[in-house]
């Protein structure tokens, strides 16, 4: 069996919570997201570049899981997912996960140094290193989930990396260039959060 990757019960020294009501504007920029997901002892990570906030209240978000992978099938044994939202820093293992597949590489998040970790009361391994974290319970829509591999989510519990993320805002500008998340073109080719312009 291949090695897992090195699980903790520690969070991140900057993960903080973020109101329900502020869980949108984590992804209302369009950043790539890591989707995380566990069932029965299993567990995987993948990147997806189609995600975005729905809702409001209560907060929900769609994302696209392709039929194909191990996380998909996560997903619908389990119920749950996490979306999480990789930082500049993370760019080569987000292509990496996102490239790779669990069912022919069984140990790639050890192979990409992938850390995951649990907050308290949840069950969905969340990747240490991120900007944002979403948890979010399974709104089942069967015939989207077949048709067009889409998920809607209504986001259960949120966290961000205080240092970029605070008071319901952004703070790109403040904070390493480091912590800018990712937006996803094509072909390995990522722009980061660019300088804010406020009308």
């Amino acid at each position: 069996m291949a090695a897992m990757p090195r699980h903790s019960s520690t969070a991140p020294a900057h993960f903080t919570p973020v109101p329900l009501a502020k869980a949108y504007r984590l992804l209302n920029h369009g950043p790539t997201v890591l989707v995380s997901a566990e069932h029965d002892g299993a567990h995987n990570v993948m990147s997806a570049a189609w995600a975005c906030a729905l809702d409001f209240s209560p907060p929900k978000v769609t994302v696209v899981i392709d039929k194909a992978t191990r996380t998909r099938e996560l997903v619908d044994a389990s119920g749950a997912f996490a979306l999480q939202l990789p930082t500049l820093a993370m760019a080569a293992l987000t292509v990496g996960i996102g490239t790779d597949s669990a069912k022919a590489l069984p140990d790639k998040l050890q192979r990409h140094g992938v850390r995951l970790f649990h907050a308290p009361g949840h069950a969905v391994p969340l990747v240490h290193g991120c900007a944002g974290w979403l948890v979010c319970r399974v709104l089942p829509e069967p015939r989207n989930e077949q048709a067009y591999d889409l998920f809607i989510g209504e986001v259960v519990a949120a966290w961000a990396d205080e240092r970029v993320f605070r008071d319901g805002h952004w703070h790109f500008d403040e904070a390493p260039d480091a912590l800018r998340t990712l937006h996803y073109v094509a072909g390995g080719q990522f722009y980061a959060t660019g300088a804010s312009v406020k009308v």
